[in-house]
């Protein structure tokens, strides 16, 4: 057995159910009586937002992180979310190790608006360096508590207890008690400050170890229920019409063909026109049916984009440097090496395989949406916004979903379906078409950046200026040693709604850095792993670096016309990452295939090993596609390629050789690693492309077309 999958929508209606909505209240006592853990934050627990707990619609003391009941099972409450990178079960590890319970006694209750503590969202890699530290203390400070109660029931020193496979022991082994026995039929409340103290990595005996997945089976045999397989009791079916192009006008609109068809309502609220119908395809057929005339103003394109975005700066935002240190000007003009260039990457699409869903169901004035999110509390505060309703009138819960990649941070068709729910009078399900995901839902910006840099004789780097148009400034300053720095971010108006991306900048702005690495390492006549070695002080970095090189031979085997070879490393959030990949060119020149791959990471004490590998891996396979021929292609407002057909992504056929280094740091604490595993490939290819070629490509992705461009006359 292991820890229940999503509790709350087995025993509220969240599926085909129809059992009474169930408040937080309503929901302990189906519990039963236990233990009720309660936080009071100290001001050293920030949340994603930056904001302290109690700084966001929150109580000064945080109850129920934890309850354990009459039979001895925990429940833990989390606002955190499962989108596939397998937090249920690294947290519930987390709490089972220091409660001192087995795995299976665990049960997760997870983004569900109406029964967990506030919290900013599921991205950032922020789960494992801030939720998993408040849960630890909430599970040590119950521990203590049941130490306590059992002292206090036997009359002896809590000293000569301890806590133990869901037990209280004393005496070694002389008499017992499980937690249930010393929980049934109270209800205890203890103030803990998150002081508590917590197990040291190298203690760990179920954290840090490889446990499944919790509800594997259900997802590899189709028992576990998306948010597009959410069904209400009388439920419609939604779709939206919408317009012929971006920032468009409705200028007429003609319904009465689709009114005529069976069950069929149109609904409009302005430029918002949608249908309820019986059945998804009659929903579909009626807004065929619809005769809509929309005015499009002319727009950009992908041509001249980037000169677009330098020259169109967005007017509000701070564009003052990041980081300034000596003089990159005078640097520069006695420099015996420079080099100075433009690197590019295009927007791309999340392409989530559960495209965006969402059910809304208005019941006595409440309002509540199941839907596929990374921000259940961001969604409901939209909800409460767009119908101006209190934060007890919106419930939002998330089904464990079919991932978002940074993708779904907005509540998009929860307030769609929320606005054809309530004129219809039922609760009604839309789910976004493919077309609609590629054309509607945001996209990871698109970026230049230009960075000039300088090096001397030896090797040693003395210049550096960083510029980023756009894209953003995560993981933008250089983690090399450089005595004159200027690095800068410059927001723009972007032509394309653009939003969160797994490793957001990142990977751009380490593309550009790395690459740049690799042009100085050869201007210099240096080798590139050696080069970076040179001027790297940061231990972290160099032992993933080292660790990659090691582990792939770099350099027992020189690059050939046929075969290169190239290596990258990065940081950001706390993770630490080194790539070393080997290319293969065919057909003359023109074929690259991405043979193998090595990639060394290190973010602290690893809770779960087997979910970093599958994180990191993950990883490599997404980033293959911005790497070599994922890209947005729009033109005056239109998508030109909203479909997988024209929308290239990685397919088996792409897949090298991948080989994984963990670093475990048992010394440090756990960072996360949902996102900065997925910066290193695009540079060690594009080095190793160079090192077989002796083409450079400063582009993303590098191969749009399916094969290298033709090298300059």
């Amino acid at each position: 057995m292991t820890p229940q999958h999503i509790p709350a929508l087995e025993v509220l209606p969240a599926s085909e159910s129809s059992g009474p909505q169930l408040d937080r209240r309503d929901f302990l006592k189906l519990l039963g009586g236990g233990v009720l853990v309660c936080l009071v934050p100290s001001a050293a627990m920030p949340q994603e937002s930056g904001r302290t707990f109690g700084g966001h619609e929150l109580p000064k003391e945080i109850s129920a992180w934890l309850h354990i009941a009459a039979d001895s099972r925990v429940t833990v409450f989390t606002g955190k979310v499962e989108v596939g990178q397998n937090i249920r079960t690294s947290l519930a590890q987390s709490v089972a190790e220091e409660l001192r319970v087995a795995f299976d006694s665990i049960t997760m209750v997870m983004g569900d608006t109406d029964l967990v503590p506030w919290d900013a969202g599921t991205f950032g890699s922020r789960t494992t360096p801030t939720m998993t530290p408040i849960l630890r203390a909430m599970a040590a400070a119950a521990r203590e508590l049941l130490v306590e109660m059992a002292a206090r029931r036997w009359n002896v020193a809590a000293a000569t207890l301890t806590a133990a496979d869901g037990k209280i022991v004393h005496a070694q082994g002389a008499r017992s008690l499980t937690y249930g026995e010393l929980t049934r039929g109270e209800k205890l409340v203890k103030i803990v400050t998150a002081q508590e103290a917590l197990t040291p990595a190298r203690e760990w005996k179920i954290a840090g170890t490889p446990v499944p997945k919790v509800g594997a089976r259900d997802f590899v045999t189709g028992r576990h229920k998306f948010p597009s397989d959410i069904v209400r009791p009388g439920m419609l079916y939604g779709a939206i019409l919408r317009p012929e192009g971006f920032n468009a006008l409705l200028e007429s609109l003609d319904s009465a063909a689709a009114e005529k068809l069976p069950g069929v309502q149109v609904i409009r609220e302005g430029n918002f026109v949608g249908v309820v119908a019986p059945d998804d395809y009659t929903a579909h057929h009626a807004l065929a049916a619809i005769d809509a005339r929309w005015k499009v103003p002319p727009q950009p394109s992908n041509q001249g984009l980037f000169d677009y975005l330098k020259s169109h700066p967005e007017s509000g935002e701070n564009d003052a440097p990041l980081h300034v240190a000596g003089s990159v000007a005078q640097a520069m003009d006695t420099a015996p090496i420079k080099m100075e260039e433009q690197y590019t990457v295009q927007y791309i699409a999340h392409a989530p395989l559960e495209p965006r869903a969402a059910v809304a169901e208005w019941q006595n004035g409440k309002l509540t949406v199941w839907t596929g999110t990374q921000r259940p509390f961001g969604v409901r505060d939209q909800l409460m916004e767009e119908f101006h309703l209190a934060s007890h009138q919106v419930r939002v819960i998330q089904p464990d979903m079919g991932s978002g990649y940074g993708g779904k941070h907005t509540g998009d068709p929860a307030l769609e379906a929320a606005h054809l729910a309530k004129v219809a009078g039922k609760p009604v399900k839309l789910v976004w078409t493919r077309q609609e995901e590629f054309t509607w839902a945001y996209f990871r910006p698109a970026g230049l950046m230009e960075i000039r840099a300088a090096a001397d004789h030896n090797g040693k780097l003395i210049a550096w200026e960083h510029h980023n148009y756009n894209s953003g400034p995560s993981a933008l300053t250089t983690p090399y040693t450089v005595p004159n720095q200027l690095v800068q971010y410059h927001p723009s108006q972007s032509p394309l709604r653009q939003g969160s991306y797994r490793a957001l900048a990142a990977t751009a702005n380490n593309f550009a850095r790395e690459a740049h690495m690799d042009r100085l390492a050869h201007a210099a006549g240096i080798d590139p792993l050696e080069f970076r070695l040179k001027n790297l002080d940061e231990t972290r970095l160099r032992a993933v670096l080292q660790a990659a090189a090691d582990k792939f031979g770099w350099g027992h085997v020189p690059s050939t016309p046929e075969r290169g070879f190239g290596i990258a490393c990065g940081t950001d959030k706390g993770g630490y990452v080194a790539t070393c990949a080997a290319v293969e060119i065919g057909d003359g020149g023109k074929q690259v295939r991405i043979r193998r791959v090595v990639q060394a990471w290190e973010s602290g004490a690893i809770v779960n090993p087997d979910g970093l590998r599958n994180q990191l891996a993950g990883s490599m396979i997404q980033a293959i596609g911005g790497a070599l021929f994922e890209q947005i292609r729009f033109a005056n407002g239109r998508i030109l390629n909203p479909h997988f057909a024209e929308y290239r992504v990685p397919r088996f056929s792409d897949m090298p050789e991948i080989e994984i280094v963990l670093v475990n740091r048992k010394d440090l604490p756990s960072a996360g690693a949902g996102e900065i595993g997925i910066i290193g490939l695009a540079p060690a290819v594009a080095n190793a492309l160079f090192a077989a070629t002796g083409m450079r490509l400063s582009h993303m992705p590098m191969t749009p077309h399916g094969y290298l461009p033709s090298p300059p006359s």
